[in-house]
């Protein structure tokens, strides 16, 4: 009995490990989203630049290293390039608590350690995604991504609580340690994962020009309508969401005067939106059709974005938590139904590729959008950074409404060949 049949159910023992680690991992995460410009603001007193290029810095490897992963994650076996990247993110991470209560904890110290987490979460995502088809069916991924994304959304609802209560008692830097320990344990439970993967690529493939698998990888994507749009989109919408919360902590902290534990009660509250929208996207997709879904949750949650800049002290934190969970919702529940048509859509030869290629357009995005956020709050305000990424969102919106998807009501299971490529030599 092949692994994939006999193991790779939602319920199955290697998707629960790999589920679990996951979970660990991204909670880890949630309280270092918080953590991390906590350490910035409050240890190192740095300003709102900084605190919008650390996010910059964290997904700088996604245009630096993105493509290239994709064709190298391709031809290796996919869980020995997840555990390297949890080893190398629990080093990185681990190092920045060691430096601090040495006393020599620097801004450089603070951004390389993001960089380097950057790079292994490029190798982490990559891999990941063109894993889980070999633990599940086709007719399991929209479950399993759904457990995964609301794996994630969960975290998003209680890290930031977490974080806030870790800064208080025990300092800022004690949130990045929680997040060390959590990649060793998703290295655990990846470790005891037992199903087998399919062979690498063939020796004639890996020796393939590696700006050729690119270019197939690319070449896929961008003559494909509806993955050309969702990517377009993805872009555009990535800049403005981050862009704003980047700066977030920021804004709380600083101009609407909110305490450290008041900022992880509000950003703990946004989280709830993530999971609305992993428990709609299912019912969404069945009712109106996944592609009709995706429009609905992402034109749905722009007006959304209007709140963000409308919040104030005291009771008008309540416009930050509104606009938070209607976003979450929206484009989690997108989130959803998006990944599960890719994983579905794409061939298995090339999925590691083109969804490296979709990665570096909406992670590379994200680094634009923390350094754009930083640079405008440093520049007109942060308030004022706020609403020029709420008019970038709409006009996200714009393109995804003036494209492919909203004329059909589900996405394609599968693609059309495309027309061969030039061959090329290989490498001797």
């Amino acid at each position: 009995m092949s692994g994939k049949a006999g193991q790779g159910t939602v319920r199955g023992r290697d998707f629960r490990l790999f589920w679990f680690g996951e979970t660990v991992s991204l909670l880890g995460n949630g309280i270092a989203v918080v953590a991390l410009p906590f350490v910035a603001v409050l240890t190192l007193h740095a300003g709102t630049f900084v605190v919008g290029l650390l996010t910059s810095v964290t997904y700088l490897p996604w245009l630096l290293l993105g493509l290239p992963a994709g064709a190298w994650v391709d031809r290796l076996p996919r869980r020995p390039v997840m555990l390297v990247s949890d080893a190398v993110s629990f080093v990185a991470f681990g190092s920045v608590p060691v430096a601090a209560w040495a006393g020599v904890l620097t801004i450089p110290h603070l951004l390389a350690a993001a960089f380097v987490c950057g790079c292994a979460s490029v190798f982490f995502t990559t891999a990941q995604r063109a894993y889980l088809p070999t633990l599940l069916s086709d007719t399991e991924l929209l479950a399993g991504n759904a457990r995964l994304q609301g794996s994630e959304s969960t975290a998003e609802v209680i890290g930031p609580g977490l974080a806030g209560m870790l800064v208080q008692a025990f300092g800022a830097v004690a949130g990045l340690l929680a997040n060390a320990l959590s990649f060793l344990v998703s290295w655990g439970s990846l470790r005891a994962v037992r199903i087998t993967e399919p062979p690498p690529a063939p020796p004639e493939v890996r020796r393939r020009r590696l700006r050729t698998e690119v270019r197939d990888g690319l070449r896929f994507l961008f003559q494909d309508r509806i993955l050309r749009t969702l990517a377009v989109f993805s872009a555009v919408s990535n800049i403005a969401l981050t862009g704003m919360s980047s700066i977030e902590v920021a804004f709380l902290v600083r101009t609407v005067g909110a305490g450290e534990a008041m900022v992880g009660v509000v950003l703990t509250l946004c989280g709830l939106g993530g999971i609305l929208g992993v428990l709609v996207s299912r019912r969404v997709s069945r009712r109106f059709g996944s592609a009709r879904a995706v429009v609905i949750c992402l034109g749905g949650a722009a007006p959304f974005t209007l709140f963000f800049p409308l919040t104030g002290p005291g009771a008008g934190l309540a416009f930050f938590v509104v606009g938070g969970v209607g976003v979450g919702a929206g484009v989690v529940a997108a989130n959803v139904i998006t990944d599960t048509f890719r994983q579905r859509y794409c061939p298995p030869d090339l999925i590691g590729r083109v969804s490296a290629s979709a990665a570096v357009i909406s992670f590379g995005a994200i680094a634009v959008g923390g350094l754009l956020g930083g640079v405008l709050g440093e520049l007109s305000g942060v308030r004022e950074a706020m609403w020029m990424m709420t008019g970038l969102y709409a006009l996200a919106t714009a393109i995804l409404l003036c494209g492919p998807i909203r004329r059909l009501r589900d996405f394609p299971e599968s693609a059309l060949p495309l027309p061969a490529a030039r061959p090329e030599k290989a490498v001797p």
